[in-house]
């Protein structure tokens, strides 16, 4: 069994999950569960399942596939730790792929679902003295309308093993009846703006050892010798916010994207200058924990091995993570691309294969009307939570017409909503008419690209593979886009397809190049480093100096 070395502790997780608006009350409730594992409305089996891993991965200590029919019952009992409570009780869990009913001491506090973004009741009422019994009732249908990514019944080549049931922390919180329940942080290269959603109508913020206090929903800060966030320097401003008895910490970035024309060539613009986004696809698979590293340590290794290999940035592909990993990318300076999440059925033929020999002519696909709506609230609800973290540079709305519909309109849209990030409308091809970027995917052939109208991305190419022994997750099968028997001839074969293809397309107008890919993934072996994270596969100081070739030869282009 492939296993990656970050395992800690007896509590997996168990740092305070939501590092953007922290508060003094936490209790997780990660670590051992009960779980039933009802088919037909029986009991099949009861199993200790270990929170927040899937049931399907080695982690969990479950280790078993769950069929698209069967309901995962989750049980464990917690008490309250004195003076744990302020006034109410806020029961989060971070994610449930798909649908959750929670019951708290038998009553019924409510279903919610979604796959992948965070969920939250206020249990209070629930509540009793002493031992309280929480029960979680998943389903994870596979419903192709509900956001599914790149999980499928049938895993294999570019397709994985699907999850279900809790796979993020389980947490609780007390706060004060009127409580600060977000924040929506705006940044400039001099200024901040704070905007306060819930809490009493008197504010105090504190920045630097200052007190600002403010009244209603807002303020904005013009900040003294502004310091700007970037891969170079991600500096971060952390501040606390008191209102009436409520009090949080966050934190701030002052970082702009913009696109321009400089020198008759359109370009992306961090803070107002010309940016080259070099960097991988982080699809965020493991080996032991699938949809999780076995502790936070994983994300961290991720990160920090991007930065040591030369690159700058990962295009998160088609999967919202932990915000640990959004968190680690803000400290340690990585730029984020990131994807929404799939939905609808995805055609091989019709929304890759076709597309990638030339054929580029979308065919009509239906798209139902509940399809749609659903991908609409669910991107919208992703940019509501991804909206605070500075490394959040970029988003794809549609990765190679899987799920495609009205990409014009859905940029419209998704622009208005957050207009200070850039948006790429359709990664690979179909391109509408709109779109911040032209988004190329160039597999199987040499990468010639020449700059149009819009900032020219490589939001994917390479694919390159190598298979390493005693590290692989399926020996009898790999799959990758081109073969090489040793990490050595990896790296020489990496080394000039920089070298030999994309420094050339850097000086044709080239603003982002996004290689595929950060790690192996089940039957993938075309990543950088092993799917347990115990092999890099490649000579980490050849890819920085090719790196820093890339860096100089656009410098010379602006």
């Amino acid at each position: 069994m492939l296993k990656t070395p970050f395992e800690k502790g007896d509590v997996p997780f168990a740092d305070y999950p939501r590092p953007q608006l922290m508060r003094d009350s936490y209790l997780c409730l990660n670590g051992k569960w009960t779980m039933n594992i009802r088919r037909d409305k029986r009991a099949v089996e009861t199993c200790t399942v270990t929170v927040p891993f899937p049931p399907e991965s080695a982690a969990s200590g479950c280790d078993k596939p769950i069929r698209p029919t069967d309901t995962l019952e989750y049980m464990r009992t917690f008490s309250l730790p004195t003076g744990f409570v302020k006034d109410r009780v806020i029961l989060h869990i971070g994610a449930v792929d798909q649908e959750a009913s929670v019951f708290v001491n038998g009553m019924t506090v409510g279903p919610r679902g979604g796959g992948y973004l965070p969920l939250s009741w206020d249990i209070t009422d629930a509540l009793c003295e002493g031992e309280n019994e929480l029960r979680v009732v998943v389903t994870d249908p596979l419903d192709p309308d509900i956001p599914y990514g790149k999980q499928r019944k049938k895993r294999g080549g570019m397709w994985y093993t699907p999850i279900s049931g809790i796979w993020q922390t389980v947490w609780l919180e007390s706060v004060p009846k009127r409580y600060i329940r977000s924040l929506r942080i705006i940044p400039t290269l001099d200024s901040v703006t704070v905007k306060v959603f819930g809490g009493t109508a008197e504010k105090c913020l504190t920045l630097d050892g200052r007190e600002y206090r403010f009244e209603g929903d807002s303020i904005t800060l013009t900040i003294d010798d502004p310091v700007h966030w970037s891969p170079e320097n991600p500096h971060l401003y952390d501040f606390t916010l008191r209102s009436g008895e409520d009090t949080v910490t966050s934190y701030f970035a002052l970082r702009t994207l913009s696109v321009g024309e400089v020198n008759g060539t359109p370009r992306l613009l961090l803070n107002g200058k010309p940016y080259f986004f070099n960097g991988l696809l982080d699809q965020g698979y493991f080996a032991d924990g699938i949809y999780l590293p076995s502790s936070e340590e994983g994300y961290r290794f991720d990160v920090r091995l991007t930065k040591e290999l030369g690159f700058d940035t990962l295009r998160k592909h088609i999967k919202i993570e932990p915000e640990v990993f959004y968190y680690e990318c803000d400290k340690q300076g990585v730029i984020v691309f990131q994807d929404m999440v799939n939905n609808g059925r995805y055609s091989f033929l019709l929304d890759t294969a076709l597309p990638t020999i030339g054929l580029r002519q979308r065919l009509p696909r239906r798209r139902s009307k509940r399809q749609r709506a659903v991908f609409e609230g669910y991107a919208r609800a992703t940019v509501a939570h991804l909206y605070n973290h500075p490394c959040v540079c970029c988003y794809t709305i549609f990765n190679e017409g899987w799920g495609q519909f009205d990409a014009d309109g859905m940029y419209r849209k998704l622009k208005a909503l957050d207009p200070t990030r850039i948006w790429d409308t359709t990664s690979g091809w179909f391109f509408g008419k709109e779109s911040d970027v032209q988004s190329e995917h160039v597999y199987f052939r040499p990468v010639k690209l020449k700059a149009g109208k819009r900032p020219l991305v490589l939001s994917e190419f390479g694919g390159y593979s190598c298979a390493i022994e005693g590290h692989m997750f399926n020996p009898q099968k790999v799959y990758g886009y081109r073969l090489f028997d040793t990490p050595q001839a990896l790296t020489q074969g990496l080394l000039s397809l920089y070298r030999d293809e994309i420094l050339p397309a850097v000086r044709n107008g080239l603003c982002a190049a996004i290689l595929t890919q950060l790690s192996d993934v089940e039957d993938e072996v075309n990543g950088f480093v092993t799917y347990d994270r115990q092999v890099v596969k490649v000579d980490t100081a050849a890819m920085r100096a090719v790196n820093e070739e890339l860096t100089a030869a656009f410098e010379e282009c602006i």
